[in-house]
């Protein structure tokens, strides 16, 4: 771990991760999340593009002024090093700038970085501390391990979107990348854990992370089902089959609001609030199980009750109760809310096109760290003298020699 961050780097110096030099390869969404999440917590997170096309998230939409907000939102505040690995004299360089590195990310398929010379057993022989996060669709083991992945494919394969949805709709994945976050953000918590058995063994690990691996984790209740009672578990909508009453409700002015009485005191509070206390006694309703026998009826009267008056005072009354409830927000709804604006809520800096948007900051909160600056999303290869300059210390002429043949960016 370096002693201190480079120059011309965002302003973290607080960060846990202050100090930290990390060498990113990966493109599009699972690897990049991961390299913010360092990032947020004051690595220096160098970016190697390809100096002709750049990240293809680049190209995501929706754009702004040609700038993708998807990509802004995962690689703002990291620096741009454009170098083609498909050259020997850029693999070269890359091969150099993780010699100076502690952790570089990738995401190529299973073999690649083994075909250009930089396998890990390579990259520990010039640098034995060096931790190296590898992020694939199925993992760097396994007979599956050459087959590409994308989130959807993570998404399908894990077995999340034959469970989601309604018992009528076919299976659904989400409208974002929510098996490439959650990989990026294992990936992450592997760097640092990495991280700190090098402090102990000065060594550097590998840390394999598949797309799909962390996404089976959270639906992994389904696999003991099955594989103790004989149950395949179905799509069931709002439902988890394991608590009732929860769900989403509608009020009576059409909006939306979530309940989630998942233990018997907030199921007893419920029924308090929704004026039928004595019905927690019934042995339809006495009992978690028995509520989950007699499902279709306690949700009916949720519904009812919900359906007769507006959202808010729905609200208002289950606050009364402290009954876990939460209003169906979008986004309009998010960036209104004052508790998500001083808590979650940060801007991107540095870039007038962005000029007024919000995005998530950090995904946890450290005592004495008030996170990073979010300062400017860099353009392609925009960093690429500065930093071959700061690390490698090459001059101008070979800089210029390097631009010329197409190796580095111009």
């Amino acid at each position: 771990m370096t002693e201190s961050a480079a120059p011309g780097t965002p302003a973290t110096a607080a960060g846990p991760l202050a100090g930290v030099r990390v060498l990113e390869l990966g493109t599009m969404y699972a690897a990049p999340t991961a390299g913010r999440m360092l990032r947020d917590f004051g690595a220096d997170v160098i970016k190697v593009e390809d100096p002709s096309t750049g990240d293809y998230a680049r190209q995501w939409i929706p754009q702004k002024d040609g700038l993708s907000l998807g990509f802004s939102r995962l690689n703002a505040g990291k620096r741009s090093v454009g170098i083609d690995l498909r050259t020997d004299e850029g693999r070269d360089l890359v091969r150099r700038l993780a010699a100076q590195a502690d952790v570089l990310v990738e995401s190529f398929r299973p073999g690649r970085l083994e075909d250009w010379g930089l396998s890990p057993e390579q990259l520990h022989e010039i640098n034995p501390g060096l931790v190296i996060a590898r992020v694939s669709g199925f993992g760097q083991t396994g007979p599956n391990r050459l087959l590409p992945g994308f989130g959807t494919v993570a998404e399908t394969a894990s077995g999340f979107a034959n469970v989601n949805g309604w018992p009528d709709s076919p299976p659904t994945s989400p409208p974002f990348g929510f098996a490439d976050s959650i990989a990026g953000l294992s990936a992450a918590m592997g760097v640092s854990m990495a991280l700190f058995n090098r402090s102990r063994t000065g060594r550097g690990d590998v840390v394999d992370v598949a797309l799909y691996e962390p996404l089976m984790f959270i639906v992994g209740d389904m696999f003991l089902k099955y594989t103790a009672l004989g149950e395949v578990q179905q799509r069931i909508g709002n439902s988890t089959g394991a608590a009732s009453p929860r769900g989403i409700y509608e009020a009576a002015d059409g909006r939306f609001l979530s309940i989630a009485a998942s233990n018997q005191a907030i199921a007893t509070r419920l029924f308090a609030a929704m004026g039928r206390a004595a019905d927690i006694e019934d042995p339809r309703y006495a009992t978690n199980a028995a509520r989950l026998e007699h499902n279709d009826e306690v949700q009916a009267m949720v519904i009812d009750w919900c359906a007769q008056r507006p959202r808010d005072e729905v609200l208002a009354i289950l606050e009364e109760f402290e009954v876990v409830s939460a209003p169906v927000n979008d986004a309009a709804d998010v960036v209104a809310d004052p508790h998500f604006l001083e808590r979650t809520l940060v801007g991107i800096t540095g870039n007038p096109t962005l000029a007024g948007t919000l995005m998530p900051g950090p995904v946890l909160h450290l005592d004495g760290y008030d996170g990073p600056e979010y300062d400017g999303v860099p353009a392609v290869g925009e960093h690429t003298e500065q930093v071959l300059t700061e690390r490698l210390d090459l001059d101008g002429d070979a800089l210029a020699r390097l631009r010329d043949a197409g190796v580095i960016a111009h």
